[in-house]
């Protein structure tokens, strides 16, 4: 699979794609982390939360990506192996919804694990956390996972394509990294519809 192609094609998507203004989307998604902290009793709560709302729209990415590519005539190479499938999911489908880039680093010896370098955020402009909040009932905010709906989509759009994954915000921005990176692991691979390669794996 060329990654230029795919590159190509999420840009061409994103630009068909109708825009919101980036400082609304960034202020629409802090209103809903805030109102999940205080329905909540515990950041970790608040963390699951997040990734189930990314699940629940992830699900529903790869249909709009695949019938938006086709209305759009661009064929999406079939996916042979996991990082044909971590490519699309980074050039494609983040460039796709979000306008961002994303890259695709560090695989695994057995190609079960990589990650997903996000060098721009849209949903943390604007946003400091602090370490507790008086509002918030005085909890520790630091270990919140302010982004982590990202690892929810990442994970509903590979559960569409029979790739059962566990994915994990491992750098922020937000705590003072360099980059924002989620490490997916697969878990297992449902071979009904699945590739040569992955039958292998």
């Amino acid at each position: 699979m060329s990654k230029t192609n795919i590159t190509a094609t999420g840009q061409a998507l994103w630009t068909k794609m109708p825009k919101a203004s980036a400082e609304l989307f960034a202020l629409t998604y802090g209103a809903l982390v805030t109102e999940i902290i205080r329905d909540y009793e515990n950041i970790n709560d608040v963390n699951s939360q997040l990734e189930k709302i990314g699940h629940s729209i992830g699900i529903r990415c790869v249909d709009e990506f695949l019938s938006k590519s086709e209305l759009a005539g661009f064929v999406i190479p079939t996916c042979k192996n996991m990082r044909d499938t971590a490519e699309v999911v980074a050039k494609g489908g983040f460039k796709m919804f979000l306008g961002i880039p994303c890259e695709v680093a560090n695989f695994n010896a057995d190609g079960k694990a990589f990650s997903l370098i996000i060098y721009e955020n849209p949903l943390s402009i604007f946003v400091e956390i602090p370490s507790t909040s008086e509002e918030f009932r005085g909890e520790d905010l630091s270990s919140i996972c302010y982004s982590n709906i990202y690892c929810g989509i990442v994970r509903g759009v590979l559960e569409s394509v029979n790739i059962k994954v566990i994915c994990t915000f491992v750098k922020d921005v937000l705590k003072g990294d360099d980059v924002n990176e989620i490490r997916v692991e697969v878990k297992e691979i449902l071979t009904d519809g699945a590739g040569d390669d992955y039958k292998e794996e």
